[in-house]
């Protein structure tokens, strides 16, 4: 899905295309006006500066979900088909309250994604580590420290109290945590936290693991050409960088879920 303002749909499109998926990148107008949301297997709102980011990011984005789409999307979500949000979208997750999504979707805000503690856009390559204690449906095919790149200046993740964030910890809905590339925490050191976010935290997800947000743009390190370092070793570079299983894994459950249905 995408809105004024969104840059990044094409590249989670290919993506998904490469793997063999029948994407549609279509505008919130549409689904407006179709009120066809049910009629997807999985949604995805990607990157970019929704309606300019205005008064804060993903916000405005977030409130005409609310406003207009409410039920769709907790149908869409009680039914246990995945929504993914990548960087900007992330925030809209969180805005809408499906994430971290503790008891129900129109819960009060318990997160945000805050300006980055640098002051400035930060558009670096992060190691990340995974949770291996977590339900996410969109992490099953990744390994245990992968890499992306993030290009963001509202990426900080903070929470509301310390009972918000013990919760995230208990229900291990903290998905990916920012490291260094063998996996040591950054423990807020910059620039392996480029952000400040509270625990390292670079991704949760709902209790039930099929809604997923993360900072980090999977997309930007799916194929060979995009890795910052594959012309140092030409001859040994993958086919495909760490973010093909984000979205490897986002198939994998859907087609599992169609074989049940």
């Amino acid at each position: 899905m995408r809105v004024g303002g969104t840059n990044r749909d094409i590249d989670a499109a290919r993506c998904l295309e490469d793997l063999g998926v029948n994407v549609e990148v279509v505008h919130l107008n549409d689904i407006l006006r179709r009120r066809n949301l049910g009629t997807y297997n999985g949604l995805i709102f990607p990157g970019g500066f929704a309606y300019g980011d205005y008064v804060r990011a993903g916000a405005i984005w977030a409130k005409r979900l609310q406003s207009f789409m409410k039920e769709d999307l907790r149908q869409f979500a009680d039914s246990g088909k995945p929504i993914l949000g990548i960087c900007n979208g992330f925030q809209v997750l969180v805005e809408t309250g499906l994430l971290p999504g503790f008891e129900r979707f129109d819960e009060p805000q318990r997160a945000a994604l805050a300006g980055n503690e640098s002051g400035r856009f930060e558009c670096r390559w992060a190691y990340v580590k995974k949770n291996l204690q977590s339900k996410c449906v969109f992490t099953t095919m990744a390994s245990d420290v992968v890499r992306f790149p993030v290009a963001h200046g509202e990426g900080r993740f903070v929470v509301e109290s310390d009972e918000t964030l013990k919760k995230l910890i208990e229900n291990n809905q903290v998905v990916f945590q920012y490291s260094d590339g063998v996996g040591k925490l950054a423990h807020g050191s910059y620039p392996e936290n480029p952000n400040g976010s509270t625990m390292d935290i670079a991704g949760v997800c709902s209790p039930s693991g099929t809604i997923f947000g993360l900072m980090p743009h999977p997309e930007d390190a799916y194929w060979w050409y995009q890795l910052p370092d594959w012309t140092s070793s030409p001859s040994n570079r993958p086919t495909y960088g760490d973010g093909r299983a984000i979205f490897e894994s986002m198939l994998d459950y859907i087609e599992k879920g169609l074989t049940r249905g």
